[in-house]
């Protein structure tokens, strides 16, 4: 996949972090209408139809039969283990506490994609890492109290886990698919998966379809979940996946200012010294340094 220009890098890596941003207060609204698991597979089965309108075209670029298992597979990481997991792991523990250790995910992606990417690492890159870890933490530190019990942990783990190995096979495989259909098929086999298991011990029922409900699952469908994921394929295809995964330390951080101004939640120093860490840490892991580690040059 071909490197994106400076500034193509930059309106599509803010355009993710506010889509996915405004992805958990609009979750959190979309919910007082339907159920979590039912909720998800829909707006995610949307989302891939979306795409699919735009795959059909290029279907010469599918070959089903050489690269089914690499659909198979993101979907199975990227949509069914990460939504899935995170859907049940909410019901366990507190919010914040929870995304605080999905939020792993950029740590585990750069050690992920040093080993098996090749990509560089070296002093100041960890430390960025950890302080943009430290970052999330602290912007998450309201909802850090409460119970959190050992399932729950392990699902967050769990969530953050396949959130980067997913990651780091869509880079690995990215000359192998086409972008748009990798991303359509792997949003309908999920959803699938997620409405069935919704089907089985959800209720239809439950969903209130009224305008608030509707207008927040399609903008969420066509931003968050169609746009979004298409982006995140492009940006991890065509740069570091390290690198791009350092940005989403910004997710929790636009989350919470949405909050603040759409739903009144109060501003706090947390979110100051949060902002200010998650800065200092981009800063970090897209620096230069000369002598790199790489597991491929050894």
């Amino acid at each position: 996949m071909k490197r994106l220009s400076q500034k193509k890098t930059f309106i599509f890596l803010a355009f993710l972090v506010v889509m996915w941003g405004l992805n958990w207060p609009l979750t959190k609204i979309g919910l007082l209408y339907a159920p979590p698991l039912l909720f998800a597979g829909i707006r995610t089965f949307i989302g891939g139809l979306i795409l699919l309108m735009f795959a059909i075209p290029r279907y010469k670029n599918l070959r089903l039969k050489e690269t089914w298992h690499i659909y198979l597979i993101s979907a199975v990481l990227n949509i069914i283990l990460y939504y899935g997991l995170m859907t049940f792991g909410l019901i366990y523990m507190p919010a914040g506490l929870f995304s605080a250790i999905v939020f792993l995910q950029p740590v585990l992606l750069g050690i992920f994609s040093w080993m098996w990417l090749g990509e560089s690492m070296f002093t100041l890159k960890i430390i960025g890492l950890i302080l943009g870890f430290s970052g999330v933490a602290i912007i998450s530190a309201g909802g850090l109290i409460g119970h959190a019990s050992i399932i729950g942990i392990l699902l967050a783990l769990g969530t953050a886990l396949s959130w980067s190995f997913g990651t780091v096979f869509m880079k690995k495989t990215s000359d192998q698919v086409d972008s748009i259909w990798v991303v359509s098929l792997q949003l309908l086999i999920g959803g699938l998966f997620l409405i069935g298991s919704g089907t089985t011990i959800e209720s239809w029922s439950d969903i209130v379809w009224n305008i608030t409900f509707i207008s927040n699952l399609l903008f969420i469908s066509i931003f968050v979940i169609a746009l979004g994921w298409l982006t995140y394929f492009v940006l991890i295809g065509s740069g570091e996946a390290s690198k791009v995964g350092s940005y989403t330390f910004l997710i929790p951080l636009i989350s919470n200012i949405i909050s603040i101004t759409f739903l009144h939640e109060a501003i706090t120093i947390n979110l100051v010294v949060g902002l200010f860490l998650i800065l200092i840490s981009i800063y970090l892991v897209n620096s230069k340094q000369k002598n790199k580690l790489n597991p491929k040059a050894r």
